[in-house]
C-alpha cells in the first residue's frame, strides 16, 4: 500500500514537471515574440522617416507611443492580472497584441502614419499585459530556489528575438525603403505574420490549460490589504527606490534611444543605405544576449553596485569615442554600448527593491512605469538631432549613463530612515 502511494506521488510530480516544462516552452516563445516585436520598432523609425518625410522627432513617435504604454498601463495591467489570473491575462495580452499587428493592414491601405502609431499603441498594451503576467508566473512555475535561473533563461530567449529582429527588418522592410514614399505595403506581410503568430500562441495558451497558479501562491509576503501604503509621497523616504526609479527611467531611455537612431546614425557615419546600416542593430541587441552570460559570471565575484558603476562609465566613454571618431571605429564603439546595457536593468531593479520587504510588489509597479523613459528620452534625442548634430543629440544618453554611475556609487545605499512607512 505504501509502495502504491509512493508511486502515485511520483506520477503526480512527473505530471506537474511535464506541465511546467511545457509552460516554460510556451513562455520562451512568448518572450521571443515580445523581444522581436519591440526591437522591430527600430526598423520602423527609418522606414517611416523616409516614407512620410518626417523629422527625427516625428519618426521617434514610434517609440514614444510604444513605451508610453508602460507609464499608462503597467499599474492597471497589474490589477487585471490580480482579478483574472496569470493564464487569462496572458491570453488577453496575446489577443490585444495580435489585433494591433493585424491593424497594420488597414493602416497600410490608407498609408497613414497616425494609423500606424495607433496600431503600435495597441500592440504595446498587449505586450505590457503579457509582461506583467508572465514575469511573476515564471518565478512561481517551479521551485523558488531556481526562479532566478528560469527567468534568466527565458529572458535569454527574448534576447534572441531582439537579435533576429533587425535582420528580419532589413530584409523584408528596409530593402523596400525606396517604395515607402508612395506605399507602406512592405509592412503588410511581416505584421500579418506577427499578428497570426501571436494569436496562435494565445490560442495555445488558452487550450493547453497551463498550470493554474493563484495569487496566494506567488510568494508575496502579505495580502494587498496588509501591505504598508507605498505612495508617491512616501517613496522619498526610500532612497534606493527613489533614485532607482530615476535610474531605471534613464537606463531604458538611453538603451531605446540608441537603438532607435542607430540605423540612421550608422547610415550617416558610413554613408551606406539604411537596410545595410540596420544589420548593425543585430550586434547592438546581440550584445545584450552575450553580456547577460558574461555579466552573470562576474556578478558572482564582484559587488553589483561596483559593476554598474564600471559598465555605465564604459558606456559613456564608448558613446563619446564614437562621436569623436569616424568610420568603423565610430560604429563599433556605439554598437558595443549594447554589451554594457545587458546587465544594467537587473542590477538597478534589485538594488531599488532592496530592503523593502512586503512593499517589494508595489515598488515593482512603480519601477515598471519607469520604462516610459524609452518614450521620453528617445523623443528628446530626436528633437535635438532635428536642430543640432549627432554629437549634441547623443549627449543625452551620456548624461543618462553618468546618473547610473552615481546610482552605482552612492544612490543605491539604503539609509536608516528607509524603515519609516506611512500608516
Amino acid at each position: 500500500m505504501a509502495v502504491h502511494s509512493s508511486n502515485s506521488a511520483m506520477v503526480i510530480q512527473d505530471d506537474h514537471a511535464r506541465k511546467n516544462n511545457l509552460a516554460l516552452i510556451v513562455l520562451a516563445i512568448l518572450y521571443f515574440l515580445m523581444g522581436f516585436v519591440t526591437v522591430l520598432n527600430d526598423t520602423l523609425v527609418p522606414f517611416f522617416k523616409e516614407g512620410f518625410t518626417l523629422t527625427y522627432a516625428q519618426s521617434s513617435l514610434v517609440q514614444f507611443y510604444f513605451f508610453l504604454t508602460y507609464g499608462l498601463i503597467s499599474i492597471p495591467a497589474g490589477k487585471v492580472v490580480e482579478k483574472l489570473g496569470y493564464n487569462n491575462s496572458m491570453v488577453i495580452g496575446f489577443v490585444i497584441a495580435g489585433i494591433g499587428a493585424v491593424f497594420f493592414y488597414p493602416a497600410s491601405i490608407f498609408h497613414e502614419y497616425t494609423l500606424f502609431l495607433m496600431a503600435l499603441f495597441i500592440i504595446a498594451i498587449g505586450i505590457v499585459i503579457l509582461q506583467v503576467a508572465a514575469n511573476p508566473y515564471i518565478t512561481v512555475l517551479g521551485k523558488p530556489e531556481t526562479a532566478a535561473s528560469r527567468l534568466t533563461l527565458i529572458q535569454g530567449v527574448g534576447s534572441i528575438g531582439t537579435t533576429v529582429a533587425p535582420l528580419f527588418g532589413a530584409h523584408f522592410i528596409l530593402s523596400r525603403l525606396s517604395e515607402s514614399k508612395n506605399s507602406s505595403a512592405a509592412l503588410v506581410i511581416p505584421y500579418l505574420f506577427i499578428g497570426l503568430s501571436v494569436l496562435i500562441v494565445g490560442m495555445i495558451v488558452y487550450f493547453m490549460k497551463l498550470p493554474r497558479i493563484s495569487q496566494d501562491n506567488t510568494n508575496v509576503a502579505a495580502r494587498e490589504t496588509d501591505l504598508p501604503q507605498l505612495t508617491i509621497r512616501s517613496i522619498a523616504r526610500y532612497r534606493n527606490l527613489k533614485y532607482g526609479i530615476v535610474a531605471l527611467f534613464l537606463y531604458v531611455g538611453a538603451e531605446v534611444a540608441i537603438g532607435t537612431f542607430l540605423t540612421n546614425y550608422i547610415s550617416d557615419k558610413l554613408s551606406i543605405a539604411e537596410d545595410k546600416a540596420n544589420l548593425y542593430l543585430s550586434f547592438y541587441w546581440g550584445g545584450m544576449l552575450v553580456g547577460r552570460f558574461i555579466g552573470s559570471y562576474f556578478l558572482k565575484f564582484f559587488p553589483a553596485p561596483k559593476v554598474l558603476s564600471i559598465v555605465s562609465v564604459l558606456a559613456s566613454l564608448l558613446i563619446a569615442g564614437s562621436l569623436l571618431s569616424a568610420g568603423s571605429i565610430s560604429v563599433w564603439c556605439m554598437v558595443s554600448v549594447g554589451l554594457c546595457n545587458s546587465i544594467m536593468f537587473a542590477i538597478i531593479f534589485s538594488l531599488a527593491v532592496n530592503g523593502l520587504g512586503s512593499m517589494t510588489t508595489r515598488a515593482s509597479g512603480y519601477l515598471s512605469t519607469a520604462i516610459v523613459g524609452g518614450a521620453i528620452v528617445s523623443y528628446s534625442l530626436g528633437l535635438l538631432k532635428d536642430h543640432f548634430t549627432w554629437v549634441i543629440a547623443f549627449i543625452i544618453p551620456i548624461l543618462c549613463y553618468l546618473f547610473l554611475f552615481f546610482y552605482g556609487k552612492n544612490g543605491y545605499k539604503v539609509k536608516e530612515y528607509n524603515l519609516k512607512v506611512d500608516n
